[in-house]
């Protein structure tokens, strides 16, 4: 019989477990270490507002994605947010103001809401948003970014604002990086993760996997190469094909089941670093953990959104909470259906059944009610 584990509890022992280890990793580094050690505390009395909330019938996740631009300075190859026209070229329309995202934040963390990931579009463009959650100390920002943008003044503003954490988007070495993101990126990133070292500002990177570089990202050489330059996470996020043609690069059980096995031997090996894999054991952890179940997504205009690779909503909190979106009849839907604990190919259940859950968005109120 498949082992369940309590979401709830899955996601807070993982959150947990991040914050224990930064604070081993930043003791060499006072002032990161200090901010580490406080947040430490911020996240425990988060923990107990969530169980708390649980003990009333109120779930809530310990993450929220936060899309905050729809604008990018980059093209690469088999961007999930171009395909999805989230990401474009053209001038944003009705994106949320920086005030509307630190009203969000307020809300977050009133809630109980320990980490938000920033991404886009390439947040770095958004200096007004990240300013404001720079400002709130109770929440560990991750800033998904693709690292061509950080210059001597971002660098300032990160030395400020400690719960701001880079996350360095690369797809292996120079040839795998600059194949999809561009020319010359790849020596990009490496220049900014220089001035992070150099400054022994605390980083992460991130990495698409498919089954082209899954050796090479998974390998002892790219990975002690992000030692060596003080990098402290690195996200595995599997790769979601787009298009019928770039299904052959997603992973299968195989290349999971080897995934697994490194991803072991790496968190042996390398004490000082954290490797954190998405989706990583849905099985284990009772399927899909979108749709409030572990996270959800506000988009750059404000809808809340399951998953950034499920970009469907019928919610937007310019109109209503960011609780209140939690119980949206998308999110309940897809929660009692059976939807996010289903198997699946490729690293998302909902793109996979995106027919599905644009039937469960088209309900109306009577079949919903029914």
């Amino acid at each position: 019989m498949e082992e369940k584990i309590n979401i709830q509890e899955y996601m807070t022992a993982g959150v947990e477990n991040l914050i224990k280890n930064a604070v081993k990793v930043t003791l060499t580094n006072p002032a990161q270490s200090l901010f580490m050690a406080r947040f430490a505390m911020a996240d425990k009395a988060a923990s107990k507002k969530r169980l708390a909330a649980e003990k009333e019938g109120e779930h809530i996740p310990a993450f929220l994605i936060a899309s905050i631009t729809s604008s990018c300075n980059l093209h690469c190859a088999g961007c999930y947010a171009r395909a999805v026209h989230s990401c474009a070229d053209t001038e944003p329309v009705a994106q949320l103001s920086a005030e509307e995202w630190d009203h969000i934040f307020e809300q977050a963390e009133k809630m109980g809401i320990s980490f938000i990931p920033l991404a886009g579009g390439e947040p770095m463009l958004r200096w007004d948003v990240i300013e404001k959650a720079g400002n709130r100390q109770n929440i560990l920002f991750l800033i998904f970014t693709n690292g061509t943008l950080i210059d001597d003044t971002y660098i300032k503003m990160l030395k400020k604002y400690r719960n701001l954490l880079p996350i360095f988007s690369m797809e292996g070495k120079e040839k795998h990086t600059d194949d999809r993101r561009g020319e010359g990126v790849y020596e990009k990133v490496l220049s900014a993760m220089g001035k992070m070292q150099k400054e022994k500002l605390l980083f992460g990177s991130s990495v698409t996997v498919t089954k082209e570089n899954l050796e090479e990202v998974t390998s002892d050489t790219f990975i002690k190469k992000l030692e060596e330059r003080d990098c402290k996470a690195l996200f595995f996020v599997e790769f979601v094909p787009m298009s019928p043609e770039m299904k052959d690069l997603a992973l299968g059980e195989p290349e999971r089941a080897y995934m697994n096995q490194r991803l072991a031997e790496i968190r042996d090996k390398y004490q000082d670093m954290i490797f954190l894999s998405f989706p990583g054991d849905e099985k284990a952890s009772g399927g899909c953990i979108a749709a409030g179940r572990g996270f959800f997504h506000i988009n750059s205009h404000g809808g809340a959104e399951s998953c950034p690779f499920s970009p469907y909503s019928d919610v937007n909190v310019k109109d209503t909470s960011l609780k209140a979106a939690l119980h949206s009849r998308l999110f309940t839907e897809l929660q009692n259906s059976g939807t996010l604990t289903e198997d699946h190919v490729g690293g998302c259940v909902l793109f996979e059944n995106r027919e599905e859950v644009e039937r469960y968005l088209n309900h109306d109120d009577e079949s919903f009610d029914n």
